[in-house]
């Protein structure tokens, strides 16, 4: 995932951050779509508008400090990231009755503390390439001392690149992503490198979020690549196995990382939508039973 490492010794000044949320209204059942650690909106759309086109209300949030500068992001914390997704809870089930929360990458991991904080009101998670650890096949030899890092006070910082294949294999796709990210738009395609310090937020969310892990008994679907170059399939067989309810996984052969942008997208947008169909023809079964047996 990364190669380069660049030393910054002073912040820059703080500039207006664009948001790029999506609120896409629909029915009365409700997405919430998390994105990755570095990454925006724009990464989840196909899948939104593949719910949004199935009548669903969806909600694409943008997390704190992302879609602008690695600088912005350095400065953010997994505490304000996991505000960002309360806040479009919040917004959601103003509307929905139903709620299914899930992202990418690191957004499942998200959405999976808010199933946490929020067994009542989160009724099933959407969990794609979900990273708990890094330590796909393209992962740098320092790889493993990023997954023990945790969030510390010092001045000097390390941005780590991107690096081939960014996630992604499709070549099409690849090329648009990161003419993207070099583009220095980082709402479009996120962020070329990532600071360290976000790495260590995120290894304390994670940290957070497995203590926990048996108590979140909403049905979960698992779409994860065999072939991850960011996070390995290990990290699907470790939720399945600690994941407190029904899971559904789904591996798939023929993509990386970026799931919901790869090579098979559309059978990720597929299953997805009909795990929520599923969701929501049990969870209506289940309230229509005692009127049922009464009658």
């Amino acid at each position: 995932m990364h190669s380069e490492l660049t030393v910054h010794k002073e912040e820059v000044a703080e500039t207006p951050v664009r948001d790029r949320s999506q609120f896409i209204r629909g029915g009365r059942l409700g997405v919430l779509l998390v994105h990755g650690l570095g990454g925006t909106p724009i990464e989840l759309r196909f899948v939104a508008h593949g719910l949004a086109r199935a009548g669903h209300t969806v909600s694409c949030c943008q997390l704190a400090g992302h879609c602008a500068t690695p600088e912005e992001l350095r400065r953010s914390t997994w505490q304000q990231w996991y505000a960002s997704v309360e806040a479009a809870h919040d917004r959601l089930k103003e509307h929905c009755d139903i709620v299914v929360a899930g992202g990418l990458s690191m957004g499942g991991i998200l959405a999976t503390h808010l199933a946490q904080n929020r067994p009542d009101e989160v009724h099933g998670l959407l969990l794609l390439a979900p990273t708990l650890r890094l330590d796909g096949w393209s992962m740098p030899w320092y790889s493993r001392v990023l997954n023990y890092l945790r969030p510390f006070p010092f001045r000097f910082e390390f941005d780590l690149a991107e690096h081939d294949p960014y996630g992604l294999k499709d070549e099409r796709v690849r090329a648009l992503v990161v003419s993207a990210m070099l583009s220095g738009d980082g709402g479009q395609a996120g962020v070329f490198s990532t600071p360290l310090r976000s790495f260590a937020n995120l290894n304390a969310l994670v940290s957070v979020v497995k203590r926990d892990l048996g108590k979140v008994c909403q049905p979960a679907l698992i779409v994860h690549p065999r072939q991850d170059d960011m996070a390995s399939l290990a990290n699907a067989h470790y939720l399945q196995k600690h994941l407190g309810g029904l899971v559904d996984t789904l591996v798939l052969d023929n993509s990386y990382h970026m799931v919901t942008l790869d090579q098979q997208r559309h059978i990720v947008a597929q299953r997805v939508a009909s795990f929520v169909e599923w969701l929501q023809s049990a969870l209506q079964a289940r309230r229509e039973m005692p009127s049922v047996a009464q009658g």
